[in-house]
């Protein structure tokens, strides 16, 4: 983080202290909205929300304080600990859209239960077909959204039923999380056992026994999503055939929240490379989660072309081991080739569901 927004922290946490946490909001929501002399662009772990004006739809102003100009001080280093910015508590969430449903396609909410915990998830089935399922997708909501949410503003199901994948969108939830983020950042939820990551990993492996698709389970996800879909890929090899990181950050990025918002800062970041087949989208502009956290998930050398449509030009590199990063100029923290309707959704090019289910159709075949 900078200066500025190192200092606002400081005054704010001298002013909780002092009793004060009104004080103290004022000071964040100063910093955070632009105003000097402690102006910054918003940071945390994940913190979306200051970006959710400016990307839904690419339309209308940037909002300091994104969703109500809520502020948890809980979500800072020293004062709690917990995530980033967000909706205020009883807020709904970002949108009350409904994904389509193919013909002949099913979408249900499960409950799933195991050592590691228990989460709903949202369950589309692709409609029936004389060739086999080409397997199951764990998709990673990013914070202040939802299951419903992110199948809207990524189409993940409209692309799934013409590649034939069930999808599987697990939701995280207040209480595990203030602002209903992925805890990628937490170490009890990177290991193999007993933390996020074994939860969902436990799921996949459920659905894959579910719909005789194993050896063909694969994670996806959108920044603190993404991000975990990128542990998951390093902490559960044996469930996860490949993963697709939008707009996310490396393994091993940080171990707590202070080296989280670094990381998300492009600030010493620390993550390891992925050791598996993983295909990585990030956009030129990201003000959320710094581009250079997607070049780092993508270790090897390769084969880069230049690609265009749409009005947007990116970058593919394909590396010796089969690995894609896909550099976006331009654009900034929302899911390309998605639905406005949703939130973080950037209708422009390229389009990342097709595209990943196409990497996973590939390594499922390998």
């Amino acid at each position: 983080m900078n200066d500025h927004f190192a200092t606002a922290m400081r005054r704010a946490l001298e002013q909780t202290r002092a009793g004060d946490p009104h004080g103290a909001t004022s000071v964040l929501q100063a910093a955070l909205s632009g105003q000097a002399p402690d102006a910054a662009p918003c940071c945390g772990p994940c913190a979306e929300a200051a970006e959710k004006t400016a990307h839904r739809g690419a339309t209308g102003p940037r909002s300091g304080l994104g969703l109500g100009g809520g502020l948890d001080l809980s979500s800072l280093p020293g004062l709690g600990g917990g995530l980033g910015l967000g909706r205020q508590a009883g807020m709904p969430g970002a949108t009350a859209a409904r994904a389509p449903v193919p013909e002949g396609a099913s979408v249900e909410t499960r409950q799933h239960s195991g050592a590691a915990g228990s989460r709903s998830y949202r369950l589309f089935v692709p409609s029936e077909r004389q060739t086999p399922l080409q397997g199951v997708v764990l998709m990673l909501h990013g914070c202040t959204q939802g299951a419903e949410d992110f199948a809207v503003g990524t189409r993940m199901d409209v692309a799934a039923e013409a590649a034939g994948f069930v999808v599987a969108y697990p939701e995280q939830t207040g209480r595990h999380n203030a602002q209903s983020c992925w805890n990628w950042f937490r170490p009890e939820d990177q290991a193999r056992t007993g933390g996020e990551a074994a939860l969902l990993a436990d799921l996949g492996q459920a659905l894959a026994e579910e719909f005789s698709c194993e050896g063909r389970v694969f994670a996806a996800g959108l920044s603190a999503g993404g991000a975990m879909a990128a542990i998951l890929g390093e902490s559960h090899p044996d469930v996860f055939r490949a993963t697709g990181v939008h707009s996310g950050l490396p393994a091993g990025a940080a171990r707590d929240v202070v080296s989280a918002f670094a990381a998300m800062r492009g600030e010493g970041t620390s993550g390891r490379a992925a050791t598996g087949p993983v295909i990585v989208f990030h956009g030129s502009a990201d003000r959320t989660v710094a581009p250079a956290n997607g070049s780092a998930i993508v270790g090897g050398h390769g084969i880069e072309r230049t690609e265009s449509g749409n009005g947007r030009t990116w970058t593919r590199l394909v590396t010796d081991d089969g690995s894609e990063l896909w550099r976006v100029e331009g654009a900034g923290h929302a899911w390309f080739g998605g639905d406005p309707a949703g939130s973080y959704a950037d209708p422009k090019g390229p389009d990342a569901s097709t595209e990943m289910l196409r990497f996973f159709v590939e390594r499922g075949q390998a």
